[in-house]
Order: structure tokens, then sequence, then C-alpha cells
């Protein structure tokens, strides 16, 4: 019998993902990954919740559960990732780096070394012959996320709510009784709960230097209070009344300024190329040719013509495109890889 350590976040995902495997045969340990325990200004981090959800349901399905401390890796791997992103004026992902550096790395590692055959997670996202493809609810597919996971870790990982929809997800944990059942998802970046990001950046970096806002004719309209707390694209947040909508366009973290404009066609608000960096590719660089790319979590895929090396040219102009963010190639439903946005 194969023994798989599934993580258990507390939520209803991996619970039903434990039940699941248990119903399959597999001998099934729960785990729960302690990534992020601090308090920040006016939220208390929810994990002693999310541990004790995530025991009560090991208990129900009568499994093994233990937790393992990452709180200082995810710090080095994930936060300071994050933190160094935003301050060299880029907008990074900590979910991606999450699934990359613990996930299916250290979480990976520690489960092989603890006796574990495979591991599991509640990804909606399917793994079948060491691909990685796209989960079949199209509305909560997880694999953008996923794109940085190697094909040695995707060997030994299962992903077994991928098959389902989240509504199916819910009636699977209602039918079994789980005490996750009706457990609402968690909001925020990955590790904050509720907190927003630039109030997770205030508690980390403090007070920013105020800087100019200049439009698209290049007058100055405003103050910002902190150019890293700005993104490609942003509308709301800019304090500048009255008038046309601002987007913001672009930033200079050297002159501390960031530049807006009132015109959705602008040019500076589009892209047509990405040349991208940091390039993974799960099972091997793509040839050149006709793809699909994702260039955000739920935007719509967009067909595209990659250079066999590391530019992508899009069909459509794409608007909002964001560097330090990541575009995830696939051909149909099968997760090639990607980089980060140059």
């Amino acid at each position: 019998m194969q023994k798989v350590y599934v993580g258990m976040s507390g939520g209803v995902d991996s619970s039903v993902t434990a039940a699941l495997l248990k119903q399959q045969g597999y001998d099934v340990t729960g785990v729960y990954m302690k990534n992020w325990s601090k308090d920040l200004p006016g939220f208390a981090c929810p994990w002693k919740q999310d541990y004790q959800d995530a025991k009560r349901v090991a208990v129900q399905l009568d499994i093994p559960f233990k937790m393992y401390d990452f709180e200082k890796e995810y710090r080095q791997k994930v936060v300071d990732y994050m933190v160094q992103g935003y301050q060299a004026g880029i907008t990074p992902n900590p979910d991606i780096m999450c699934n990359q550096e613990v996930k299916f790395k250290l979480f990976l590692e520690t489960a092989l070394g603890d006796g574990a055959d495979m591991i599991a997670t509640g990804h909606y996202a399917r793994i079948q012959n060491g691909q990685l493809k796209a989960g079949l609810d199209v509305n909560k597919d997880q694999s953008y996320f996923l794109y940085r996971v190697t094909e040695d870790a995707l060997q030994k990982s299962l992903m077994p709510i991928g098959e389902l929809s989240k509504p199916e997800v819910r009636a699977q944990a209602a039918k079994m009784g789980l005490a996750t059942a009706d457990k609402k998802d968690s909001q925020g970046i990955c590790f904050v709960g509720k907190v927003g990001i630039k109030d997770f950046l205030l508690a980390e970096l403090g007070p920013q230097k105020p800087g100019n806002l200049l439009d698209q004719r290049g007058k100055v309209i405003g103050q910002h209070d902190g150019a890293l707390f700005y993104t490609i694209g942003q509308r709301s947040g800019l304090g500048v009344g009255g008038g046309l909508p601002y987007y913001v366009t672009g930033k200079d973290m050297a002159r501390n300024e960031v530049y807006v404009t009132t015109d959705l066609a602008d040019p500076a608000l589009w892209r047509k190329k990405l040349d991208l960096g940091a390039l993974h590719w799960i099972n091997g660089r793509p040839e050149k040719g006709q793809y699909l790319v994702r260039t955000r979590y739920r935007a719509p895929l967009v067909a595209c013509t990659f250079d066999g090396v590391s530019t992508l040219i899009l069909d459509d102009e794409v608007r909002a495109i964001t560097p330090g963010q990541s575009a995830v190639l696939y051909d149909g439903d099968v997760v090639l890889g990607g980089g980060i946005v140059c």
C-alpha cells in the first residue's frame, strides 16, 4: 500500500483530498505545514484555527496527523522574495514561489525522508504521466500557480480534486460529514489571509517616501504614498479625484515617480511582445511555434507564438502586463512552463 502524505491546510479542498485518497486505498497521513504565524496590525493570523480544523478532519478520517514547521524557510524563500520584488519595483507572485520552494520541494523532500512514497495537495489541477494539466473546473483551475514545479516532483505527487468542480468538492465534503464542509475559502495573499498586500508591505517596511504622480503629458497631478505599492493597470487607490479615472502605466523607482493615464488606449497600457526571464519548463523546453499563454491568474488564454528561446508574440494585445508576474505557456490543457515577465 502506497504511503501518501497529504498537505492539509484546514480548508475543504485538502480535506476532501485526504478523504478521497483514503477511499482509494492509500495509506494516508495528514500534514499541516506551519508556514506563517505572525499577527499583523488589526488582524490575527488564523493558523491555529486552520491547524485545529485540519486535525479535526484527520480524526474524522482516522488517519495519522502531524505538523511540519517551515516558518523559517518560508520567510526566506517566499516572503523575502516577495518583499524584495516590490522594493525593486516589480509585482512578484508569492503563491507561485510557495509551490516551487515549499510545497513541491521542501514538503516533498521532508515527507519522503519521513517515510512517504508520495505527497498530495488540494490543488485544482491534474497530473498525468509526469505532465501538469489544467483542472477541469475552469473557474478554479490553479495550474497557473504550479508552472514552476518540476517533472520529478509531479511524478511523486497527487492532485485528486483536479478532476472535480468546486461545487462537487463541497458536496463530497458534506456527504462525508467533514468538519470543513462549509468553511469559507481563504482570501488575500497566501500567507496573511484577509490582509491586503499594501497593508502587509506597510507592516514589513513601514511608511514609504511620497513622490509625484505624472499623467500621460508629463504633468504632475498628485502625490503617491510609495511607488512600490503601485502596479501596472491599477485603477483604485490613486487618490486623484474628479474627471476620468486614472490607470497606472509605469513607475521609476530611482526617481520615485508613478506614471498614470486617463486613456485606456494608451500604448503604455498594452503589450503584444513579452520577454521572459527565470524560465522554467516542466518537460523540457518547447519548440518554436503556436501556443496559448496566460499572463495572470484567471486571465483568459491568449494565442501566441513562442520563438523557441524566451520571447512570446501575442496574437492580440493584452492590457496591464506587469513585470514580475508570470506568463504561463499551455499546449491545449497541458502546462509547458513559462517565465517571469521582464
